[in-house]
């Protein structure tokens, strides 16, 4: 049985681009793609509240005819619509399908965005520490990664098992890896990157990747990651995500949001295992 993505789409261009960069990074392993959609019922949407009864089985069949016409554009792709509050549907497509990991755009629409990830998809990737990788609807056309950066902090942290199972995946790709140390320099000096803080990612990662150190000396470690994967050129950005702030304080409070907001690549996040931080860890101010 072939390993799978969940994408979960729409019917938008977006959806489509996140559906089709999903297929490329699964491509040298065979990926299946399960492309969810998950339907909402009209009568609960503002500007449908008042479309007439008649159409709203017309309006579920045509994004049935949608979603199977997308699937059949893609590579080992198959489709599913899900009729449920965007929580269980995530979680029923989780058992369902065993996922590698989960996918969807990012749009421009970034109030929209910043809602669903924080209220829908994250409290569910909480529980179950599943990757998510997100897929900016203004990206590079669809292409496997040449070089991937993984940004980390000063804290400790260990990945949980379904982080680790992607390490077949990295190694599939024809990719250079390397990891950053985003940290607070105060007074122009800068302390040695710690080694304990490649110990997880030895095992992900399918060669030694060299661990530099990137300077935050403007308190903005959003700004400084996005300057890392500029630096470095990367098409593809690894963040740790902490069980106790799945996106809302990778590094500090919002930051991970402001990556995602400015970040031109997709960015693949990977939840950290608890406990997340050791008494005898500092966390970075």
């Amino acid at each position: 049985m072939n390993p799978a993505f969940v994408v979960l789409v729409n019917h938008s261009a977006a959806a489509e681009q996140a559906a089709r960069y999903a297929a490329v990074l699964g491509g040298p392993l065979g990926v299946q793609l399960e492309l969810v959609h998950v339907y909402q019922d009209p009568m609960l949407l503002s500007e449908m509240a008042f479309a007439p009864v008649p159409y709203l089985p017309q309006l579920q069949s045509d994004a049935d005819e949608a979603l199977q016409a997308l699937a059949e554009r893609l590579p080992a792709a198959e489709a599913t619509v899900l009729a449920a509050p965007m929580p269980y549907a995530v979680q029923e497509a989780i058992d369902r399908f065993q996922p590698l990991l989960l996918a969807m755009s990012l749009s421009a629409e970034q109030g929209l965005a910043d809602y669903l990830l924080r209220n829908h998809l994250l409290p569910v990737l909480r529980a179950t520490h599943h990757p998510l990788l997100l897929v900016p609807e203004t990206g590079p056309p669809p292409a496997l990664p040449r070089r991937v950066l993984v940004a980390v902090d000063a804290e400790y942290f260990a990945l949980s098992a379904a982080s680790l199972a992607l390490a077949p995946l990295l190694a599939s790709w024809p990719a250079a890896f390397s990891v950053v140390h985003v940290r607070h320099i105060a007074s122009g000096f800068e302390q040695p990157v710690p080694e304990r803080l490649g110990g997880s990612l030895r095992e992900l990662l399918p060669v030694p990747a060299p661990l530099e150190l990137c300077g935050d000396a403007g308190h903005d470690p959003a700004a400084a990651v996005l300057r890392a994967v500029a630096d470095a050129q990367a098409d593809l950005l690894v963040l740790i995500a902490r069980p106790r702030s799945f996106l809302g304080r990778l590094f500090h409070r919002s930051v991970t949001a402001e990556v995602l907001r400015g970040c031109p690549v997709p960015v693949l996040l990977l939840p950290a295992d608890a406990p997340d931080q050791p008494d005898w860890m500092p966390a970075m101010s």
